[in-house]
């Protein structure tokens, strides 16, 4: 995330480089700022909210399903990390060391938290020892650090911030049983609160989490047709419990080990909304996680009685539930619908002295454009309705671009074919599970296995690939 020259005056058109309309977005939309430490960005107020926003909604859904929130080291000593071999091997080129304390050097040197199964590990070791004991559901909002070499706001960055979910279960159903509710949640959060389609499925034994038996993802299709994983869920089973010792006594009185879960989204989900609903004129957000539901811009503000009258509809709004702003800056009019549309407000509410005398206001959505009058005696239901149909209204636009850009194919030619007539998006083809397949269809097509979905589909009978017969139809597709 080197420092950005150029300075955005205006957002390129996404058919015209959409990397560079992202960036465009991302800054003028104020969410983030470089800095001088490379790779790592600064949250800005607004992109922060949006954050807090995610936070808040599915903060609430974990608790709703017992989980409790807790705070681990952001170090982690280099002896305990190399406990779990696979665990540490798979993370090694992206840790970050910590080699002196002050003027000292350290005898066992820290890693710099790329992400905290083996902390966890080691803490359970200390609190599990009887059946009684179990589960522990547990989750932590922290920031981690992984050295990536190519950097982007949100999508990737050095330095990030997360929740992740670390949960140990008695048997390996109940451990299985967590692993997919977890994922099934983070599908119902992006579809009710991001508006955002995802396909859910597991993840090839190549792309799975290292250490993990079982990795499960939620994939999202961004408007260029380009894959995002959205949320991975992972399934342990006793590997890591086995390598730090974690037993417990069963009912029988036996030392038995227990299965672990781990679970976790990012600030990327953030990147996921610019890329799945923003447009030329900027962002477009739902309102679930927008910081600002709703805007009101007086019309000539100057007139006697109309601050007053937006200050009112102000009150209302807010008695509601819903995070409103008023904006009686001395800005025109015409700026302030600029501003706003660009910030991805999903509502702008217009009053003037001829809608204060009609006794109604203007509604513009800022998904479709649309407006309205609506009279000022049902503000309060026309808005909700019109947040509404901006959620219902952007996911549907969100399926059909996925829709539209997901190809079935049964041969690499077909690929190739489907990729250069329509563009990048979701492949379904067959797979006969061989790993040298995989690797062989992202060699000649550019494509890379995103996840087997659980909705099965029989595409054909036969490996894409190698014409074997087929145990699996996959998605694929080229990835951020």
């Amino acid at each position: 995330m080197a420092k950005d020259k150029k300075m955005v005056t205006a957002i390129t058109s996404m058919n015209e480089d959409f990397a560079q309309w992202y960036t465009d977005i991302c800054k003028k939309a104020e969410l983030v700022e470089y800095t001088s430490v490379k790779g790592c960005m600064v949250i800005r107020p607004y992109g922060y909210a949006i954050w807090e926003n995610i936070q808040h909604i599915l903060d609430g859904m974990f608790k709703e399903t017992g989980h409790e929130n807790v705070c681990m080291p952001m170090f982690i000593p280099e002896s305990l990390l190399q406990k779990e071999k696979d665990h540490v091997e798979g993370f090694a080129p992206e840790v970050a060391w910590v080699t002196h304390g002050g003027s000292e050097k350290l005898e066992d040197r820290l890693c710099v938290r790329p992400t905290s199964e083996t902390l966890f590990c080691e803490h359970y070791a200390n609190i599990i020892h009887s059946y009684r004991d179990l589960p522990k559901l547990y989750n932590q909002w922290v920031s981690v650090v992984r050295w990536e070499k190519t950097t982007r706001p949100f999508l990737r960055s050095r330095e990030f911030l997360w929740q992740e979910g670390h949960t140990i279960h008695a048997t390996a159903e109940e451990a299985i049983i967590e692993t997919e509710k977890m994922l099934n949640i983070y599908a119902q959060f992006c579809e009710e609160s991001l508006a955002m389609p995802v396909v859910k499925g597991k993840k090839t034994e190549s792309d799975k989490f290292a250490g993990a038996v079982s990795t499960y993802a939620i994939e999202a299709l961004m408007h260029d047709g380009k894959a995002l994983q959205a949320g991975t869920s992972h399934y342990f089973g006793d590997g890591f419990a086995k390598a730090f010792g974690i037993e417990y006594t069963d009912k029988e009185n036996k030392h038995v080990f227990p299965h672990q879960t781990s679970w976790g989204v990012t600030t990327r989900l953030i990147g996921a909304v610019i890329m799945t609903h923003g447009d030329d004129n900027g962002l477009v957000l739902p309102p679930a996680v927008a910081p600002v539901q709703a805007v009101i811009i007086p019309i000539a503000q100057h007139k006697e009685g109309v601050l007053d009258k937006a200050g009112e509809l102000l009150e209302r709004l807010k008695k509601a539930g819903l995070r409103v702003k008023l904006d009686d800056s001395e800005n025109s009019p015409g700026w302030k619908f600029a501003e706003y549309e660009m910030k991805g407000v999903p509502l702008r509410i217009e009053i003037g002295p001829k809608d204060i005398e009609a006794g109604q206001c203007v509604i513009a959505s800022r998904w479709n454009g649309e407006k309205v009058s609506v009279s000022l005696d049902e503000l309060e239901s026309a808005v909700q309705q019109k947040l509404q149909e901006a959620h219902d209204g952007m996911y549907k636009k969100a399926l059909e671009n996925m829709d539209n850009r997901t190809y079935s194919c049964t041969t690499l030619d077909e690929i190739i074919t489907a990729l250069a007539e329509n563009g990048d998006g979701f492949i379904k083809a067959m797979w006969c599970g061989e790993e040298a397949c995989e690797d062989e269809v992202k060699e000649k097509t550019g494509v890379g296995s995103r996840c087997i979905p659980f909705m099965q589909e029989k595409i054909s009978g036969t490996c894409v690939c190698c014409g074997k017969p087929a145990k699996h139809m996959v998605y694929w597709g080229k990835a951020y």
